[in-house]
């Protein structure tokens, strides 16, 4: 079990474990989990950790499909922030305890900011990552929303 994996079952949600060979040489993390699981990639969404107002340790994280883009512009102003970057690596792996890849909305040691795009609720269920590459949790937007304590927001495209 995995810090993501104990906090949605802490919850009581309804959720699923789906696990998968992780290939090293996959490009995208998320690309290879929709292919692996046979599922459509708008389903399986990203985390993603941004640094706000140029701000290197000043982070969020965006949650949103990995068949899209995050809009920095859209993410940074639904947090109430003039601009948005995307993280260090090494930082965004320190502050959430998990490695690139494998990086969950959910369990992370220090509790971010969250923001969900709105695409996430068009859907019954979504898969994110369970906190380790070849991991991902099914569950309902809603509840990834409440366990996050999250906003949603348009703040992808594609």
């Amino acid at each position: 079990m995995t810090p993501a994996t104990k906090q949605a079952q802490k919850a009581g949600i309804a959720y699923k474990i789906h696990q998968y060979e992780h290939d090293p040489a996959a490009q995208g993390y998320g690309e290879e989990a929709a292919q692996a699981m046979g599922v459509d990639a708008v389903r399986v969404f990203k985390t993603l950790l941004i640094a706000l107002n140029g701000e290197p340790k000043n982070l969020a994280v965006a949650v949103v499909p990995v068949s899209g883009q995050l809009n920095l512009k859209a993410a940074a102003s639904a947090l109430g922030a003039k601009k948005a970057a995307m993280a260090d690596t090494k930082i965004a792996q320190s502050t959430t305890g998990y490695i690139l890849g494998g990086i969950s909305p959910l369990g992370q040691k220090k509790r971010l900011p969250t923001l969900i795009d709105n695409s996430a609720f068009e859907f019954e269920t979504i898969f994110v990552s369970g906190g380790r590459r070849g991991l991902e949790i099914e569950l309902s937007a809603a509840d990834l929303k409440q366990l996050c304590n999250a906003k949603s927001a348009a703040c992808a495209s594609g």
